[in-house]
């Protein structure tokens, strides 16, 4: 096993393409969570939870968050090219637990890679949090914010991990609302990267598909993502979370305590594999039969279980 996991032509190579890809994603997709926070990108003021007197800019305009949608929109592009000819491009657990129940991925491989994914995200998020230290003690001592607070969870320093945002009326959204969110933005995720990379389906080759996929990222954002941060990704929420945790944001890291939720650590983790477990099973019994039916005989038809499909042969592979 142990050889196993260190071949770089099998599951070793696999799993640090995994480990990379995701990397990727998550310094430039919480990068630009970072700069529009840290930096106030392009924001207007805007009053923290808790803070009924400190107004700070945190990137509340339109313009702030179409940065954040089409930041994390190239992260993902980034991220699976790559992973992409290497190991799917993955990046994701729900995308992973969609592929196995999509039966098209070796449930033996689950685990590694959701491993080498929180692992990638990990480190991603130590090397942000070394790029914007100083930006970071800057607005906690600017909006007089002790990082192990309450307030810090939702504070102007705190691009880590996701939390249920707060309406423009001030109601906090409530928790099975988050959860909603994050299973449908899941769901939308997987089940048309499933209709994305399907050979019967006019899919695009693999040089297009990190785009395409990257695009549907930013999509989701935009549609979706105000409710609760749109991790849609456990390892894009918990590795950075347990990154915060010992950088010391304590309880909003964990349990994931704020100003007016509780509790939250988990929702990020259990509802997206929920979402991406759903979306293959709906997609096993609605468009994949269609397509089957009608275009069974196209070579190279099944996904195997990769966000990219590679179209060199397995002869034109070097050795």
């Amino acid at each position: 096993m142990a050889s196993e996991w260190t071949n770089r032509r099998g599951l070793g190579g696999e799993l640090l393409a995994e480990f990379l890809g995701t990397m990727i994603l998550i310094l430039f997709g919480d990068g630009v969570v970072a700069v529009v926070l840290l930096f106030n990108g392009f924001g207007s003021p805007a009053t923290v939870a808790g803070l009924s007197n400190t107004t700070v800019s945190v990137g509340s305009s339109a313009a702030s968050w179409l940065l954040i949608n089409w930041g994390w929109g190239f992260a993902v592009m980034l991220g699976v090219f790559v992973a992409g000819t290497i190991s799917g491009a993955h990046l994701n657990p729900a995308v992973t637990l969609g592929f196995a129940v999509r039966k098209v991925f070796p449930w033996a491989k689950v685990i590694p890679y959701m491993i080498a994914q929180v692992v990638g995200a990990f480190v991603a998020a130590g090397i942000l949090f070394i790029e914007y230290q100083a930006g970071m003690k800057s607005q906690e001592a600017a909006n007089h914010i002790t990082r192990d607070s309450l307030q810090a969870a939702t504070g102007p320093s705190q691009f880590f991990f996701t939390y249920p945002h707060t309406a423009l009326g001030g109601v906090v959204v409530p928790l099975w609302n988050a959860i909603f969110d994050e299973i449908l933005g899941t769901f939308l995720l997987v089940y048309l990267i499933l209709v994305i990379i399907d050979a019967r389906n006019s899919p695009p080759l693999s040089n297009l598909a990190p785009l395409i996929i990257g695009i549907l990222v930013v999509a989701i954002g935009m549609s979706f993502g105000v409710d609760s941060g749109y991790a849609i990704n456990p390892a894009r929420d918990f590795g950075p979370r347990v990154l915060a945790w010992l950088a010391g944001f304590g309880q909003g890291a964990f349990p994931g305590n704020g100003v007016g939720f509780s509790w939250y650590f988990w929702v990020p983790i259990v509802a997206p594999l929920v979402g991406g477990a759903i979306a293959a099973l709906i997609f096993n019994v609605t468009l994949h039969p269609i397509l089957r039916d009608r275009f069974e005989k196209i070579p190279g038809a099944a996904s195997e279980g990769r966000t990219v499909r590679d179209e060199r042969s397995e002869a034109a592979r070097p050795d």
